[in-house]
């Protein structure tokens, strides 16, 4: 990266690839590029990576890539809990659905850990790396072009306006991707029948050490076990949460005391003000074209996930990591072309959309009637044939736990 004098007040810089975001796709991928040797600048709007409810859930899959990297042991050594099974608790039934210990990979489990702490163990390990530059509150505005192409991106930093030319931009900044935006690239929405309210509840000693989700009539609940808290989230109809707020506060209580279980105690001493509850307008998209020549989006700025499954933050990683095989062999030595650029989607478009034509078959056929109901609904039979035969449980798991096509660390480190 190359800094040059400062123009009226506006500081320019260059680099091979410069990355606009540092959630778990960009990290990710400006890891993998300084490990083999490009000069990589990653843009994080924020100062730092602390932020509450966040895709917390880092499967198998990931945890494979980390051993890959030979980053796993000490990746495990920060604090997280494991979870090698997936529960379901229709009305008053237990069900088990998933057995992750079942699966092909190195950790069959589920790690359930801070993402601000994965992005922190991420930064520190790409500092070691020279050519590996992270600028902290600095925030991708647009797209720099020059003769129709794109040849780096306009941003916001701390110090003032800031412009970095690169033979190539990526989009890793989120689905509300303001390169996304700018690029002209056009989004298909596929809908989500419903948002998501994060809280937290607290642990009490005797706790079970799981990830539970429960349904009622009308309410869909999960709880992901967090060592000192428990963090939820209530499933509510599109646009819902400016009438709950309406309702008032000791309805809404109310409301999560009934599908709260064993937590449904501890709601009132926990949540005494609507601003303990974050809302999650859930988005399912996806850019029918994902690059145009010097740029190319990953992540949710190339498709926006539903919390279902929680899978979106190991599919930003999956993208990262196939980018990284497919173009940085290339940057190592020239800009890659566009058609080069299109590989990126021409590897990743198909677990892309096998993964949310489930999430929103999910959506359609058991959340939103569960939403909609005034009567708990019978469990599905393929919730009871799960239960009842262990060995089918290796089957979901492996779904979601390893994905649709998983990608491997194919490029070398200098």
């Amino acid at each position: 990266m190359k800094p040059s004098e400062p123009e009226d007040a506006l500081q320019k810089l260059s680099t091979s690839c410069v990355i606009a975001g540092g959630g778990p796709a960009g990290m990710m991928l400006g890891y993998l590029l300084a490990r083999a040797g490009v000069d990589v600048t990653v843009l994080e709007k924020h100062r730092d990576f602390l932020r509450d409810f966040r895709g917390d859930t880092v499967h198998p899959s990931t945890l494979q890539i980390m051993h890959e990297l030979g980053l796993l042991e000490k990746f495990l050594k920060l604090p997280h809990t494991r979870i090698a099974t997936a529960n379901l608790e229709i009305g008053d039934r237990h069900f088990t659905i998933g057995d992750f210990g079942r699966l092909p990979t190195i950790c069959k489990f589920i790690a359930l850990m801070p993402q601000w702490d994965f992005l922190d163990f991420l930064a520190g390990e790409a500092r070691a790396f020279p050519n590996f530059h992270l600028l902290m509150e600095t925030e991708a505005k647009d797209l720099l072009i020059a003769d129709g192409n794109v040849i780096g991106l306009a941003a916001a930093a701390k110090g003032g306006p800031l412009e970095i030319r690169a033979g190539l931009t990526v989009a890793a900044d989120g689905r509300r991707s303001a390169l996304r935006d700018r690029s002209g690239l056009a989004v298909e929405d596929l809908g989500a029948p419903f948002d998501v309210l994060w809280l937290r509840l607290p642990v009490k000693p005797g706790d079970p050490a799981d990830l539970v989700g429960r349904a009622k009539a009308g309410q869909v609940f999960v709880m992901i076990y967090r060592t000192d808290y428990w963090q939820c989230a209530f499933l509510i109809p599109k646009g819902g949460f400016d009438i709950i707020k309406a309702d008032g506060l000791a309805r809404f209580r109310g409301r999560l005391r009934q599908i709260a279980g064993f937590a449904a105690g501890r709601i009132d001493e926990a949540i005494t003000d609507f601003d303990q509850v974050k809302l999650l307008t859930v988005t399912v998209d996806r850019l029918k074209t994902w690059a145009r020549p010097a740029l190319v989006c990953i992540g949710d700025a190339a498709h926006a996930m539903s919390p279902v499954g929680g899978v979106g933050i190991n599919l930003a990683i999956q993208d990262a990591v196939a980018t990284a095989n497919l173009l940085g062999p290339i940057l190592q030595r020239r800009v890659p072309s566009f058609a080069e650029l299109k590989s990126v989607q021409a590897r990743r478009e198909f677990p892309t959309k096998v993964i949310q034509s489930f999430q929103v078959a999910a959506q359609n056929v058991m959340l939103a009637p569960t939403l909609r109901a005034t009567a708990t609904l019978r469990p599905p039979l393929f919730v009871k044939l799960l239960n009842a035969w262990p060995w089918l449980r290796q089957f979901p798991a492996r779904f979601i736990g390893m994905g649709v096509r998983p990608e491997h660390v194919k490029l070398a480190k200098r």
